[in-house]
């Protein structure tokens, strides 16, 4: 296991750098860049001081299903109090998030679950398979063992390799939810994505099964694709197209796993490119229309209005006319932010829709005030975009801004 975790320790390291370089290169890097830098160190901190790097600052924490980290004594002291929700997020919590983090392994007992999934009892295999499930998701030295042990992925799936077992969606939801569990510890994502039955049965799963089971498979590809090598197997695999459908089939736990897959898988050129083909502005324009998560699915459109024929999709005068309505009268600055960097980035290539722009700019002023009221990059976007009406068109004034 020494090369492999090498191997994982080096691609880290690759992956801080190229995140090093663009916090100091670009002024308009966004808090995501800033929360996947904390990432990759704490997952560096983790092969040098067998612990998690934010401990330094948070002491022992707890880490929810939707990322967030809270220091264990607090929540502790929240559940004593019979609160079964977390206050910042009202998030569901396990009563036995006191316990300790890693118990000793027994190979033994695992190894007779995973030769129990083989068994042709039907309900020994359900056990089975909610046993390991148990067992990935409160201890983490079993989520680490799962990919350790010896041709151990494979064996847990196989069941999902009969035709049998893909009518039973109980087994299917506790399998892969298993893999889910295991995807979170650091070590694994690399050995999990390059397996070859991995990712196939995750996209099969996002189609077919209970929404449990769909959600679990989403957030196992969106936990894999933190690793950048990652990314292109998965964009690659036939992953887009399913993804696109759980975010438009509208099942709001399903469309959250789905965004954060989405999202990371995007911060690759040759994904974005894939996932505009398949539909996804169109798609995200709806969702956004129907005030579905439309902070989240922002910076989406944010990161995909880089494309070419992204571009070309959003240049349509409802569409610029929505992202300036959205800035006028969205309280979230992330999301204002994200509807001007559309705006930048959509004007730089065409000058017709510069003007379409323009003309609302004369009417409503929103660029102008945003340039005063708006974060850093705001800012600057907005500037920017005025500075380039100007230049464009001399004779004609909007007013000034700055």
């Amino acid at each position: 296991m020494a090369e492999t975790k090498g191997s994982v320790e080096t691609e880290l390291k690759k992956e801080l750098q190229t995140v090093v370089k663009k916090i100091l290169e670009d002024e308009d890097y966004g808090f995501q860049t800033t929360i996947e830098a904390i990432r990759i160190l704490s997952s560096l901190a983790e092969f040098k001081m067998k612990k998690p790097l934010l401990s330094e600052i948070m002491g022992d924490i707890v880490v929810l299903a939707s990322t967030q980290t809270y220091g264990r004594p607090h929540m502790k002291k929240w559940l004593k109090e019979c609160n079964l929700t977390w206050p910042p997020s009202q998030q569901e919590l396990d009563q036995d998030v006191g316990a300790q983090a890693s118990t000793e392994v027994d190979l033994t007992y695992l190894n007779s679950l995973l030769e129990t999934l083989s068994s042709s009892s039907v309900p020994d295999r359900k056990r089975a398979a909610k046993e390991l499930r148990r067992l990935t998701k409160n201890t983490k030295s079993y989520k680490a063992a799962l990919c350790e042990f010896s041709n151990a992925i494979s064996r847990l799936l196989s069941p999902l390799m009969e035709p049998k077992s893909k009518s039973d969606p109980d087994l299917q939801e506790d399998l892969i939810t298993t893999v889910f569990n295991a995807s979170l510890h650091g070590n694994n994502k690399k050995q999990l994505a390059e397996n070859p039955v991995v990712i196939p049965l995750l996209i099969e799963s996002i189609m077919l099964g209970t929404i449990e089971t769909r959600r679990n498979a989403a957030a196992t590809l969106g936990s894999l694709s933190e690793l950048d090598s990652n990314k292109f197997i998965i964009g690659n695999s036939g992953a887009v197209a399913p993804l696109l459908k759980l975010l438009h089939e509208g099942h709001p736990l399903a469309i959250k796993d789905a965004v954060l897959a989405i999202f990371n898988l995007c911060m690759v050129c040759e994904n974005k490119a894939k996932f505009v083909e398949k539909g996804a502005v169109e798609l995200i324009l709806q969702k956004i229309n129907d005030s579905i998560f439309v902070d989240e699915l922002l910076v989406i459109l944010a990161m995909l209005s880089t494309n070419r024929a992204a571009i070309d999709e959003l240049g349509d005068c409802k569409t610029l006319q929505s992202l300036l309505q959205i800035i006028r009268h969205s309280s979230s600055e992330c999301s204002k932010e994200n509807c001007v960097a559309i705006l930048y980035n959509v004007c730089s290539k065409d000058l017709t829709l510069l003007m379409v722009i323009r003309a609302e700019e004369i009417k409503k002023h929103t660029l102008a005030k945003l340039a005063y009221t708006g974060t850093t990059r705001a800012k600057r976007k907005a500037i920017a975009i005025i500075s380039r009406i100007h230049r464009a068109f001399p004779a004609i004034s909007i007013g000034k801004c700055f």
